[in-house]
């Protein structure tokens, strides 16, 4: 044994001391990427080390909601599914339903959604000490998606046994993208009880599809090039009978059905089964055609998501699921904040509609607010308030926009194309046809900042056409302004269509983001 002082033992306990407390200070406290290898060791030096946001955005919360938007949009089909479905969710995490024709004057701090013809709906939560120059940060959304739509005589005559349907195209359907494709029904029934009163029951016969638009074998010829008539070349085939001895005989009951002798038998009898009514009970229906194939992760990576309806389905999942996400602690006694998610009907058919952006339901959620007695307890006038609000409040117009298509890459304006996978994409024109201005921008830059999101741009070439969004005309109408963004989508107003994998999981936390720190960075924008 070595010659060793009481000395040099006591040095050796505390170097070993000190290294042990610097193994565990460095556990405890992560060293973040500002701080390199080399000044490690001066940690204790300085004033303040910037902590890493802690964060659950992780490969597992991209794939639970790559496929929690697999199973959405496929266990709903049509839009009355929908917001039937957002309803539920709404009321899971504990918002509650505020009926339109009912008073909202007693509405007290909280969290709340309406909705108007099945088809749009409202969700928004206002805090205790909200006040009208705080106004509300808002993500406004369609729902609406390219489809096809039963007529109201949709019976039509059999050509040599095969049984056919008349449909009509919602918003450009129809093409060729849409023949040779499962199709299957649904949508709503309007269906009068012995009481004589009218209620709504949702009918989806997924997975099984009912219909079929053939195409013309390329054997033919010219016939089977096109352009074709969809009025007489898109008809779908539901069935084929042999003889007069298949047509089904009508119960005396089914023949004072108000839509007896308007759809074919068999079909009021297969949805009535499906409703599990009657078919003489139904007084008028909805119904829809769409594709019944599952939407499914694709690519060597699964860097993809190949579905149906995806515009737009994605911007509304997105956004209701960013605005739960970021609502779900109990509101604090000092919460002074508005939030809402509008997501509305029509927009593919240009939203002059009641259901549609341009019916007012999102202007009427807040002029309702803001008469509440909670908010205005002395029951004054309220123009001026809602001016005000206006004049404070900030509106995402959150609608798809293009990813970069490999094939077709001379297309898209250079520096202005996005990828999949990377984020949200801000959509501008200098046309106006969407609503995005500088400050909006540098607005949208600097939450994106201070959230940790990457952006995305998007803008046509001069010589391409450009598409529209619900932006220009809610921002018209109620001088909020208003930035147009979304996740970027390829084949847009094909029957199927893809997205980037991590894309929902991007604009969920983009849109959660937004509702937390909208108004603190907005007022870094001083009167602008």
């Amino acid at each position: 044994m070595p010659n060793t002082t009481i000395e040099d033992i006591a040095a050796g306990i505390t170097a070993a001391l000190i290294s042990k407390l610097q193994e565990q200070t460095l556990g405890a406290t992560p060293v973040t990427t500002n701080v390199t290898a080399d000044k490690v060791d001066k940690v204790d030096k300085v004033d303040k080390v910037e902590q890493p946001v802690v964060s659950n955005y992780d490969d597992k919360y991209f794939d639970k909601l790559a496929e929690k938007y697999i199973d959405f949009t496929y266990n709903n089909p049509t839009i009355y599914h929908v917001v039937d479905h957002f309803k539920h969710q709404l009321k899971d995490a504990g918002f509650e339903y505020l009926p339109e024709p009912e008073s909202w004057s007693d509405i007290k701090p909280g969290k709340y959604f309406t909705t108007r013809n099945g088809s749009s709906l409202v969700a928004f939560v206002v805090g205790k000490n909200w006040k009208p120059v705080k106004g509300f940060g808002a993500v406004g959304s369609h729902i609406d998606s390219l489809t096809t739509i039963l007529k109201p005589v949709s019976k039509k005559d059999n050509v040599d046994g095969y049984e056919l349907l008349g449909i009509a195209p919602y918003a450009g359907t129809l093409g060729n993208l849409w023949w040779d494709r499962d199709l299957g029904i649904g949508g709503r029934l309007l269906v009068k009880d012995s009481k004589g009163k009218v209620s709504q029951h949702l009918v989806d016969s997924t997975p099984h599809p009912i219909a079929h638009i053939p195409t013309l074998a390329p054997h033919f010829g010219d016939p089977a090039v096109g352009p074709f008539n969809t009025e007489t070349k898109a008809v779908p085939v539901i069935g084929f009978s042999q003889g007069k001895e298949d047509d089904p005989v009508p119960t005396e009951a089914e023949k004072r059905a108000p839509l007896y002798g308007k759809h074919p038998l068999k079909l009021l009898r297969y949805i009535a089964k499906k409703a599990n009514v009657g078919v003489e009970s139904i007084s008028q229906w909805d119904l829809q055609l769409f594709d019944v194939q599952k939407g499914t992760k694709g690519g060597l990576n699964n860097e993809f998501i190949f579905a149906p309806r995806v515009d737009d389905r994605v911007c509304s999942f997105a956004a209701l699921n960013g605005l739960i996400d970021a609502t779900k602690e109990e509101l604090k006694d000092d919460n002074s904040s508005f939030t809402i998610v509008a997501l509305y009907d029509n927009e593919e058919i240009g939203s002059l509609t009641r259901a549609g952006a341009r019916g007012g339901l999102l202007e009427s959620v807040v002029e309702r607010v803001v008469a509440s007695k909670h908010y205005n307890p002395d029951e004054v006038a309220t123009q001026d308030k809602l001016r005000l609000v206006y004049a404070n409040s900030i509106i995402l117009s959150a609608d798809v926009n293009h990813l970069l298509n490999p094939n077709f890459k001379e297309v898209y304006l250079e520096n202005h194309s996005p990828v999949p996978n990377k984020g949200v994409a801000i959509a501008l024109d200098p046309n106006g046809h969407f609503a995005t201005d500088s400050i909006g921008l540098a607005f949208v830059e600097a939450l994106a900042h201070r959230n940790k999101d990457e952006l995305q741009y998007f803008q046509i070439r001069n010589d391409a056409r450009s598409g529209g969004s619900i932006g220009p005309a809610i921002s018209s109408a109620t001088g909020v302004r208003t930035i147009d963004l979304g996740i970027p989508q390829l084949s847009m107003h094909s029957i199927r269509a893809t997205v980037g994998s991590k894309d929902i999981g991007l604009g969920t936390k983009f849109f959660t983001g937004f509702f937390q720190n909208w108004r603190s960075t907005y007022d870094e924008f001083v009167d602008l």
